[in-house]
This record gives structure tokens, sequence and C-alpha cells, in this order.
């Protein structure tokens, strides 16, 4: 029946499909090959191409399908990379969109014939692509910038991250080149600062050979302050009067700000910025260490469209500075992880006294937030609200499984829940049962009593009196990293995630091949699986489970001591898209062993090492 369905009608149903699910709904017949191809095409997926010459008839195909957002690897100046670089300007060039060049090493001339391919480009990404930088010299004949300047009329997006060798005269030059450029990232590149009375009277006549001068991107925000919306100086050591100069630029509305790890910023210059540009919807503030409650005040104060804000690593925010975040009734996204002095208690009281539907947080980060307690968080979850998809506590060590217990009845529609390192939690907050007030019975193990509990469905005092996280089965990705006291008795129970796409369990010491084949059948989806130092876990474990994830390519086996290369082999016959593998401190699997699958499975990367002579030998196959 689904043959007979128009193509349109096919593509549309497919949209609705993860990435992987299109994938696989592409092998069934050669109409749902068009349509999944069509589906993909409307998502703006980016394929990564690694730049060699059997990627040739890859790009010729994608070339045919249209594809218009492309990322190159291991680009170098090498004739292969020339060639290559030929193709995607002869085959994609004509539509493609977005392209990302990101750490290659492209040769100057290369790059500008690609660059002129392309005249429909809106985002380049050259971020750590030094070589095109070193000279210096880069479009200096004007002919050619010219040329590139025709080629990049429509170009709205340029990142410039970490180039060590970018100066003024050179960035003046590709600047010019793109007159509707809109969003700029000069992340961690190094900007010098004369911030005195000359400051004024330089001109472009004055731009650097040699260096990257703030005054010299403060020219070019003015010059175009009625087109750019975003600016990404994370790294940059951005002073508090340079940040002061930018914000009152004339005419500049930003919409989104980073400033990650500029270090030297004040809390009186955010508190400037907030009022120089109320209009921001998104900024970044992490690892800003010299800025304290009063400037996450004058955030929730001044900029009330604020939809992101990201505050990582601010060592010296503490409770106080949350008690105005109601007022970001737009707010989408929060990150305050590693604040270690925020307890929660007055951010779940500032989003629970909102008037009306608190923010419609969908990211809450509070990762690493070492005072964060269970009365805190218990009174945050309800606030929350049906909103939020990914909440992330890893390394908040004191929480316990009535957190756990929360998050399962309030937040059912979580598709990210990251729990890493929460030792506290235990078989019994997963399966949902009332912990046990006195000692087990001499003899008797914990995680057998709970394994005679959980399957006893006929005894209603021993069902489950509480939520569990199989109420979470909208979950795409689950971390129980370092939840040590977790064993097979709860993880064969709750584990039952048909959606699940990753999932780490590495460093859980009780976990056995009884627990390894029961989530292997649970969840069959996974795509990404981290099971390092599980050293309970054999070959016959994985002789069992490997059939159940056809889909696995990412796989974490590291310092499982009791793994050989019998597994290896279970691996290549079931997990036919395995991508990376790493071996790396398994003492029965050797590098011959590694080698011989990936002659087997040519495309993988795998990780192996091993102690030798004292020292960690580590190679990537």
């Amino acid at each position: 029946m689904a043959e007979s369905l128009p193509l349109e009608m096919l593509t549309y149903i497919l949209s609705f499909l993860p990435l992987s699910d299109q994938k696989e709904a592409s092998l069934v017949s050669r109409a749902w090959y068009y349509a999944a191809q069509n589906a993909l095409r409307e998502t703006n997926v980016r394929y990564n191409i690694p730049v060699s010459l059997a990627s040739l008839p890859t790009i010729k195909n994608l070339g045919l399908r249209g594809v218009s957002c492309i990322s190159l690897t291991n680009l170098d100046g090498s004739p292969a990379s020339h060639q290559v670089l030929q193709s995607v300007a002869y085959h994609l060039g004509p539509h493609l969109q977005s392209l990302c060049l990101g750490g290659g090493s492209p040769t100057e001339a290369s790059f500008v014939a690609l660059i002129l391919g392309c005249p429909a480009l809106r985002s380049l990404d050259l971020s750590g692509c030094n070589s095109l930088f070193a000279s210096g010299m880069l479009l200096a004949q004007p002919e050619t910038a010219q040329q590139v300047q025709q080629a990049l009329t429509s170009l709205r997006e340029l990142n410039l991250a970490g180039l060590r060798d970018l100066a003024d005269l050179s960035f003046n030059r590709l600047s010019s080149c793109a007159p509707s450029l809109e969003r700029l990232s000069l992340a961690y590149c190094h900007l010098t600062f004369e911030l005195g009375p000359t400051r004024c009277s330089m001109g472009p006549q004055d731009s650097s050979l040699s260096h990257l001068s703030f005054h010299n991107l403060l020219r070019f925000v003015k010059e175009r302050a009625g087109r750019l919306c975003t600016l990404d100086l994370s790294g940059t050591g951005l002073l508090p009067e340079a940040l002061q100069a930018l914000g009152q630029v004339a005419g500049l509305q930003l919409q989104e700000l980073s400033l990650n790890s500029c270090r030297d910023l004040s809390t009186e210059a955010i508190a400037a910025l907030c009022r120089q540009q109320p209009g921001l919807t998104s900024l970044d503030l992490s690892s800003c260490s010299e800025l304290t409650d009063r400037a996450l005040l004058a955030v929730s104060r001044g900029l009330r469209h604020l939809q992101h804000l990201s505050l990582r690593k601010l060592q010296r925010l503490t409770d106080a500075g949350c008690t105005a975040l109601g007022c970001l009734r737009e707010l989408q996204s929060l990150d305050m992880a590693e604040c270690c002095l925020v307890s929660g208690r007055e951010l779940a009281q500032a989003l629970g006294s909102v008037r009306g539907a608190p923010p419609p947080l969908a990211t809450l980060s509070l990762a690493y937030c070492s005072s964060l307690k269970d009365t805190s968080v218990l009174s945050l979850i309800p606030v929350l609200g049906p909103s939020l998809r990914v909440l992330d506590l890893s390394s908040c060590v004191t929480l316990t499984n009535r957190t756990l217990q929360a998050i399962c009845t309030y937040l059912t529609l979580l598709s990210v829940l990251r729990l890493a390192w929460c030792k506290e939690l235990c078989d019994w907050g997963l399966l949902g049962l009332e912990e046990p007030s006195e000692e087990p019975a001499q003899g008797a193990q914990p995680h057998q009593e709970l394994e005679h509990q959980a399957s006893a469905p006929k005894d209603p005092s021993l069902q489950p009196q509480g939520p569990t996280l199989l109420m979470l089965q909208a979950l795409r990705e689950l971390d129980l990293t370092a939840c040590s006291k977790l064993t097979d008795a709860s993880l064969a129970k709750v584990l039952q995630l048909t959606q699940l796409r990753q999932l780490s369990l590495s460093l859980l010491p009780a976990l056995t091949d009884k627990g390894l084949v029961a989530v292997a059948r649970g969840c069959p989806s996974l795509e990404r699986l981290a099971l390092s130092h599980c050293s309970l876990l054999s070959d016959e474990g994985w002789a069992q489970a490997a059939s159940s994830w056809p889909r696995l390519q990412h796989l974490n086996l590291s310092s499982c001591n009791q793994l050989t290369e019998q597994t290896l082999d279970t691996i290549g016959q079931a997990c036919k898209q395995i991508q990376t593998l790493d071996v790396s401190m398994c003492p029965g699997i050797s590098i011959a062993a590694v080698r011989r699958f990936q002659a087997q499975l040519p495309l993988v990367t795998c990780i192996q090492s091993r102690f030798v002579g004292g020292a960690d030998l580590t190679l990537t196959l």
C-alpha cells in the first residue's frame, strides 16, 4: 500500500523520522529511497565528506541529489585535496549554501577556485584554517577579490574562530567580500587592544599586517551595524571598556552575543551591555570568572526577550543571583553548570513565583553544581513543566532516588537525561520501589532481594510503588555513568526504551552479561553506547547482545578486561554500521586483532592502547 502513495506524501511521512530511521527506510524500495533523499534534503542535513579520491563518486552523487550543506574533513594542500575541491565546486557548488572547511589546510589558490564555484553560499566556516592566512596575501589581488565578492554576495555567516594568523588586513579583505554578513565568529582569535585617545583617529590605513586589533573590529562593526546581529568573541580577552564601546555603536541591534572565557569582563560592563543591547535573545557568559550575582540580576531585568543564557563556570554566582530569573518569560535554555554555590532553591522559587505560565524552558543544565540538594530539585522539577526536553544533573553527587522519581513523574517528555556520577542513585529508585528501612537478612545481597521482588508480580506488596524510568519513553539519550550502586536487577527491568539512541553505562562495576543482554533487547535502536570499565562483561554476553544492535555506530569498551578478539568478531558480523570502536586497555585484545577487524570494516576508526614499558601507548587505526 505504501508503494502506491505519492512521492510527496512519502517524503512528508519520512520527515518525522530520526535521521538514522530515514536511512533505514531508504533501503525498503526505490520509491522509499527517493522519498528519504527528499526528506533528508528538506531537513538541511550536513554531510561530512572525507577528502580523498575515494570520495569523488560520493560527491557526484550528492550533487545529483542537490545537497546544499557539507563539511570537508582531512583537507590539506595535496593534489588529491585539490581534485576533491574541484569536484565539489563542479557538482555541488551551484546549489551549495553551507560549507565547512574547519581545521583544514587548503592552498589559497584551491580555496579561491572553490569559492568562485559556490555562488549561493550563505554560511562559510574557516575556523582553524591557519594555512589560508599565514602568508597574509589571501585576496591581495584586486581582480581576485572582486570575483570572490561577486560569489559571496549572499553570504550571511562567517566563522573565523581559532585563526592564530588572522590580521587586520586579511580580515578586511575577506569581510569586504561579504557585504551581506550578519553573523561573525572570531572566537579564540588573538585580539589586541589600544583603547587610548589615539583610537579614535585610526582608520583603514592603520590596519595591521601582523595582528587583529580591536579598533579595526570596532570600525567593521560600525560599518555593518545595520546588518550585524550575531557576534562570537569568546576567548578573545575582551576588556570591559571594549565591550562598552561595542555595545554603544549607533544602529547596532545584536540578537546573539557569545563572550565565553572573556575573564576580564566586569559586572558593571555586563550591566551596561544590558542597557545598550536590550534586544539580545542569546547570551553566553560562561567562564567570565569576575561576574557576580549583580550581573545575573542585570541580565534578568534588562534582557526581557532572552531565550538562551549560558552561565557555566561562574564560580562567584550564588542563589541570590537567581531571584529575578522569572523575569525572563521567553527563556528556552539555561546553562548553570559548575556554578558550585548555586543550590537551586532560589531558582525554583523564582520560576515558581511567575504569574501565569513559567518560562518555556526546553534545556536546563545544573551539572557539577555540588550544592544542589534533593529538596531544591524537588521544588524545581514540577515548575519546569512539560516543555523541558533536556536535563543535565551530572555530578550532582548528593541527589538521591527522590530526585529520579520526581523526574519520572513530572518530566515524561524528556529526550535527554544525564545523571552521570550521581552515586546515590540505586536500584530501588530505578524500579520505583520503596527503599527498605531495615537491613536485609544476613547473607542476602540487596540486588538479589531486588531481583526477587521485581520478578514477583503476583504479590501486590511487591509491585512498583512509584514512577520508574519506563515512564520516560521519549528518551533519546541517557547517561548513567558511574552510578555505581546500579545493578542488573534494575537495569534489566527499566532499560526498555525503544527510542533510545545514546546510552552510557560506563563505570558500573556490577553490570554483567545478563544485564547487557537485557539492555540490548530493551534498547534496540542504540547508535552510541559506552561501557568502559565494565569489568564483568565477557565474550559470551556480547555473543548474545550484538545482534540486537544493528544500528550501533559508536562503541566504547575501554578497560573491559575480560573481552577478547572474539568480541571483535561478533561486533564485526552483527554491527555493520559501526564507525568508531574504543578497545583501549583491553588486555585480551591485541593490536593485530584490531587490524584484522579494521580490514573487515575499513571505514571504522579503532582506538587501542596498552601499557608498554610503563608508558601508555595509544594507537588510532
